[in-house]
């Protein structure tokens, strides 16, 4: 039996759900409460939302839609978006969040990783690493949703961030997301093999063997979905769902 986790990633822009390609155009889901309501009879482990709305890097968590979205989850949850102080989590947290996974904020100053982790414990605390590759093949981290180029090592990054008090890595292709090309395998292998704490593959599944893939080769303690569990098929219309994880054999 499949022991790693499978996690929907959903986007949140402004207050609908969104699926973005590669951080960009993006195609409207639907409503992310009556999404909740679906994904509850579907019976998902944990669901991580991340709002991508340009205005949350200036006004922080959208607090009345994450109230409405924790009342209706019967599952674990993790928010990201907007989240650049010590009350910005505590706000989250206290609606009933498990986790708070923080980006930008963390780049910019990266003690807020342990103010959250010496607040709520570790296991409280996602770092979201958003890694794109140049011409030239050089991977860089980069925030602000893809627009800003930190020109930060990916592997050192993550290293600094766990030893900062990060109970999770959540590691975003920017290249693969959207894409249904799968992992970037050998970057998570990279990651997982230069730290300890658990990392949330993401971007560019679009097959089971995919999810069978990064985790057996890459390591990766989950695998984060998200073209897949909205839509029915590559090109094909939205419908949201869990893919038949039955035939995964971890190694």
């Amino acid at each position: 039996m499949l022991q790693s986790r499978v996690i929907p990633v959903l986007l949140l822009k402004e207050e609908s759900l969104v699926k973005t390609t590669r951080f960009n155009k993006f195609v409207y889901v639907g409503d992310p409460c009556n999404t909740v309501r679906i994904f509850n009879e579907l019976e998902v482990d944990e669901l991580l939302f991340l709002d991508i709305s340009t205005s949350r890097y200036s006004e922080g968590p959208n607090i009345q839609l994450l109230k409405n979205i924790a009342e209706e989850c019967f599952m674990p949850l993790s928010y990201g978006g907007g989240i650049a102080s010590l009350s910005h989590a505590r706000d989250v947290l206290k609606l009933g969040f498990e986790k708070i996974v923080v980006n930008s904020a963390a780049i910019e100053r990266p003690e807020l990783i342990s103010e959250i982790a010496d607040q709520y414990g570790s296991q409280a605390i996602i770092v979201s690493i958003d890694v794109k590759r140049n011409y030239w093949g050089k991977q860089t981290v980069w925030t602000k949703g893809g627009r800003n180029n930190t020109n930060r090592n990916p592997i050192e990054w993550a290293i600094e961030a766990s030893e900062r008090g990060a109970g999770e890595i959540l590691l975003t292709s920017i290249e693969r997301e959207g894409s249904w090309a799968g992992y970037d395998l050998e970057l998570i292998k990279q990651i997982t093999s230069a730290i300890t704490v658990p990392v949330i593959a993401n971007g560019g599944c679009g097959k089971v063997s995919d999810i069978e893939a990064v985790i057996n080769f890459s390591n990766a303690s989950a695998a984060g979905l998200g073209s897949m569990v909205v839509f029915q098929a590559k090109g094909n219309g939205v419908l949201v769902h869990m893919p038949n994880l039955t035939t995964i054999q971890k190694h």
